[in-house]
C-alpha cells in the first residue's frame, strides 16, 4: 500500500491525489502554479472544492463574483491562509495578480448539494494552540464550524507543528461511525521550513491491516483512508500540513483517540 504522493515542482495545474487513489473514495488534491499574471480556468464538476492560497496573490472568479488581490502571505509560514469555496458544477477562473507566482492548494471532495460560493479571509481563520511539551502545535481551522449550512461535507485548515513535536498526537482516527467517532477521510499536504527539512508520517490500525511510516519532505501529500495518522517533525525544522476531510456521514468532527495513549491527555 501507498499513501504517500509526491507533488512535482512545476508551474500550471497538477493532480497529486486524484482518481487512481483506490484508497479514497471522496477526496482529490491538485495544485495549481500561476506566474506573471498567468491565469487558468476550471470547472469543480462533482466535487466542492476550497481554493487555497498557499503564497502569492490571486483574483478569483466564480459564477461572476471577483476577488481581487487575495493573499496576505509570501508562504504557508509568513500569515493565515485566504480561501475560496466554489460549489459542484462551477466554472471558476484564477490569475496571479501581482506579477510574480501564487501556490493555490486545490481541495476537493465529491458532494451533491451545490452551495454559494464564498470568500474566507485570514481574519476568520480560527487558531487553536493544541498540545504541550513535545507534541505542541497551532491548528488554523478554515471551514470548520462556520461551514454549516454552507457547505456539504468538507471541513478544512491548516496545522503548523513545533520543530521536534509531533502532531496529530495523542494518535487518533475517523474511520468508522459510531457514538464516539464519525468516518471521515483526510488528505495531509505537507510544506517544511527551512524546505530542506523532513518529517515523519505514520499511518497505522490497531490490527494491523495498515502499518506504514513515511518519511515526509516539502511537496510530499498523504492519503489518510483509515487508521491513526500521527506526524513528527525533524529537530530544527517546522512542519506544516493542509489538511481536509470528509466522507458520507455528515461534518461532525469526532475524532477516536488510541485507548493506550489517552493517559498522556490526562497528565
Amino acid at each position: 500500500m501507498n499513501l504517500r504522493y509526491k507533488a512535482e515542482n512545476k508551474n500550471g495545474y497538477q493532480t497529486v491525489i486524484g482518481p487512481s487513489c483506490q484508497e479514497l473514495d471522496y477526496l482529490n488534491f491538485d495544485l495549481l502554479r500561476l506566474e506573471n499574471g498567468e491565469a487558468y480556468k476550471g470547472e469543480t464538476g462533482n466535487f466542492e472544492t476550497v481554493l487555497v492560497i498557499l503564497g502569492g496573490k490571486a483574483t478569483i472568479t466564480v459564477d461572476g463574483q471577483t476577488w481581487e488581490n487575495l493573499g496576505e502571505r509570501k508562504d504557508v509560514f509568513a500569515g493565515k491562509a485566504t480561501s475560496v469555496y466554489i460549489p459542484i458544477q462551477t466554472v471558476f477562473a484564477v490569475t496571479e495578480a501581482a506579477g510574480k507566482t501564487v501556490e493555490i492548494g486545490v481541495c476537493k471532495v465529491k458532494a451533491e448539494e451545490k452551495f454559494t460560493p464564498f470568500l474566507i479571509s485570514p481574519d476568520e481563520v480560527v487558531v487553536h494552540h493544541r498540545g504541550r511539551d513535545t507534541w505542541k502545535r497551532d491548528v488554523h481551522d478554515i471551514i470548520a464550524a462556520n461551514g454549516e449550512g454552507r457547505v456539504q461535507r468538507i471541513v478544512i485548515g491548516e496545522t503548523y507543528s513545533a520543530p521536534g513535536s509531533w502532531s496529530s498526537y495523542p494518535p487518533h482516527k475517523h474511520d468508522v461511525d459510531s457514538d464516539q467517532e464519525v468516518k471521515m477521510e483526510e488528505i495531509y499536504f505537507f510544506q517544511m521550513e527551512p524546505q530542506q527539512g523532513f518529517g515523519v508520517q505514520l499511518v497505522y490500525t490497531e490490527d494491523g491491516e495498515v502499518d506504514e511510516a513515511y518519511a515526509i519532505r516539502h511537496g510530499d501529500a498523504v492519503a489518510l483512508p483509515k487508521g491513526y495518522h500521527p506526524v513528527a517533525a525533524a529537530g530544527g525544522y517546522q512542519v506544516y500540513y493542509l489538511w481536509f476531510l470528509g466522507g458520507g456521514s455528515g461534518r461532525d468532527l469526532k475524532p477516536y483517540d488510541q485507548s493506550a495513549h489517552k493517559w498522556l491527555m490526562q497528565q
